[in-house]
């Protein structure tokens, strides 16, 4: 199906196009310059001291856990609504996840509460996930994890340049995480980076990205190595050139696109404001975020309810999605299963409106009037 106004639109134009050209035409396409002024662009416009380009998101979470000694018994507490990703990372490792509910409709992201309330011996880190670029409760999450010992590990995969408390997410916990998959608000197609102001942890991510070796390709290339040695069992898990020109581009892109993002969000807020039968998620918060998605909720409904106003809608053109199916109740996580019910009411009676920089006023009160 072709929709009128699609779910999101991506910000790319000949800028994209060049960076990559100019990347081929050097002649070096894997990792190497241009990884590294990604990475050190990347770390500027966050205030960390590190950030080391990967693969994926996926990657760098499991990095992360390996990073901070995370292993086969110990547990770590994760939010179901979030991408399977930020689940999967754990059994990488051979660890248990611990799946914690959300703090309620209005604010569905993991519960400080629920955290405390699932902690045990076993426990050696949480995952928290910004949902919507919207941040968790860090502080009270921070004093857990001080209190119990545990290292706190931020997906920041919807949150580029979202602030909590004057303090860019990702640069909270640990170890933050992003992704920049096609639609997220920095788009490389495939990509992600890891960011810590420990300098331990970002030499160890940078060794285990490339198969555990000394010195890359590049470096030797450029003559600033002649050998290596394998000092640890690493993976294949690095970020090209190609990509990483191309994040470049859109790290230049990334603040205006979130102003005209701040701005869809207030028109959406305008034109729901009397509709008593829809809860926009994070409706107070007044801190910049990054609107990655903009999800609402449907009071009372039930998931054929919420079905039934999704096809509706896309009937009239406009593309939906739900952010996010609960993880623990996916049949791959069935050992893993908990009862929460405010991740459940929130799964069943959620949906997720267009949201990009391109949409205008006049979109808004399109799929607003659909609704």
């Amino acid at each position: 199906m072709s929709y009128k106004i699609p779910l999101f639109d991506l910000n790319f134009n000949e800028a994209e196009a060049k960076a990559a050209y100019d990347v081929i035409k050097s002649g070096w396409i894997s990792t190497g310059p241009k990884c590294l002024e990604f990475e050190e662009k990347f770390a500027s416009m966050l205030g960390t001291t590190y950030a080391v380009s990967l693969a994926n998101c996926t990657v760098a979470l499991h990095l992360a856990l390996v990073i901070l000694g995370v292993k086969a018994g110990d547990e770590v507490i994760v939010p179901s609504l979030t991408f399977v990703a930020t689940a999967n990372a754990v059994r990488y490792v051979g660890a248990t996840p611990v799946f914690a509910d959300i703090c309620s409709l209005e604010e569905p992201t993991i519960s400080p509460q629920d955290i405390k309330n699932k902690i045990t011996p076993k426990t050696k880190a949480i995952i928290v996930m910004h949902y919507a670029g919207f941040p968790c409760r860090m502080d009270e999450i921070m004093q857990l994890a001080r209190k119990h010992n545990l290292k706190v590990i931020e997906d920041a995969c919807h949150g580029p340049l979202s602030e909590y408390k004057g303090k860019k997410l990702g640069t909270i916990g640990d170890i933050g995480c992003f992704s920049f998959f096609s639609n997220k608000n920095i788009s490389t197609g495939e990509g992600g980076m890891l960011i810590t102001n420990n300098p331990d942890y970002a030499a160890e991510a940078k060794l285990l990205r490339s198969h555990g070796m000394t010195t890359m390709s590049y470096q030797r290339a450029s003559g600033h190595a002649t050998e290596y040695d394998v000092v640890r069992l690493g993976f294949n898990y690095r970020m090209d050139d190609i990509h990483a020109a191309i994040g470049i581009v859109q790290l230049d892109k990334l603040k205006n696109d979130l102003e005209k993002r701040a701005q869809v969000r207030k028109w959406y807020l305008e034109a729901l404001k009397d509709n008593q039968k829809i809860i926009v998620p994070f409706a107070e918060h007044s801190g910049f975020v990054s609107n990655y998605v903009f999800p609402v909720v449907i009071k009372d409904a039930n998931r054929d309810q919420r079905d039934a106003l999704r096809n509706y809608i896309h009937e009239r053109g406009v593309q939906t999605s739900i952010h996010y199916p609960a993880v623990q109740r996916f049949s791959s996580f069935q050992d893993f299963y908990v009862d929460l019910p405010k991740t459940d009411r929130y799964v069943m009676s959620t949906l997720t409106l267009p949201m990009y920089a391109k949409l205008k006023k006049i979109d808004i009160e399109e799929i607003v009037g659909s609704i």
